[in-house]
């Protein structure tokens, strides 16, 4: 009788856990993690071009150095931020990674805009090349960043909604931080255009 009872016990519990949404969210936190995994593998990728993209441009002479250094310098705080697992759940410590990520991506845009200037630059091919990959990576971060953003929307609803939300609160699962619009105010400002300069 004490074995069907536990039985019983047993079987109540395991359907009001997965009733409960407990099993959604085990399946939503590895989701999510490995979303993170996948825009940290692009990331790092981006980084590691990085050297190879600045010993290119070192060898155009004459070529902007602040442009260079704050490559170097975004890069150095991008790559300086511990990205753990843990890190998606510390909005602070996100927002921080973000931004520097952000940096850096600004940083790369710059370099690839004033390389416009130097037409050997252009014309050489390891520096061709590179850029296709840079440009190849940045589309992957973008899919990353969607895949994770995605998975991170699932898991915070999940968490936020009745009577879900209360098994979130049971077991401690806080809703995560998302990527977001570094310069909201900005981007949310019509561009100014000017037409009033006459033609000549």
């Amino acid at each position: 009788m004490n074995a069907w009872k536990r039985f019983l016990v047993v079987a109540a519990a395991a359907l009001a856990l997965t009733g409960c949404g407990y099993n959604d969210f085990q399946r939503l936190d590895e989701e999510s993690t490995a979303a993170w995994s996948e825009v940290l593998s692009q990331y790092q990728r981006r980084a590691d071009l990085v050297p190879n993209i600045v010993a290119s441009v070192k060898g155009e002479a004459n070529f902007e150095q602040d442009t260079l250094t704050k490559v170097i310098e975004a890069r150095a705080k991008a790559t300086s931020i511990q990205a753990t697992p843990e890190l998606v759940n510390n909005p602070e410590a996100f927002n921080k990674f973000q931004q520097a990520q952000g940096e850096l991506s600004s940083a790369l845009s710059r370099l690839m805009v004033v390389s416009e200037r130097y037409p050997e630059l252009k014309a050489n091919q390891a520096f061709r090349d590179l850029r296709v990959t840079l440009e190849g990576t940045e589309n992957r971060i973008a899919v990353a960043r969607d895949r994770y953003i995605g998975t991170v929307k699932a898991y915070n609803i999940k968490a936020r909604v009745f009577p879900t939300n209360l098994t979130a609160k049971v077991f401690g699962y806080q809703p995560k931080a998302n990527f977001t619009v570094q310069n909201e105010a900005q981007i949310s400002q019509p561009p100014s255009v000017d037409f009033s300069s006459e033609r000549k």
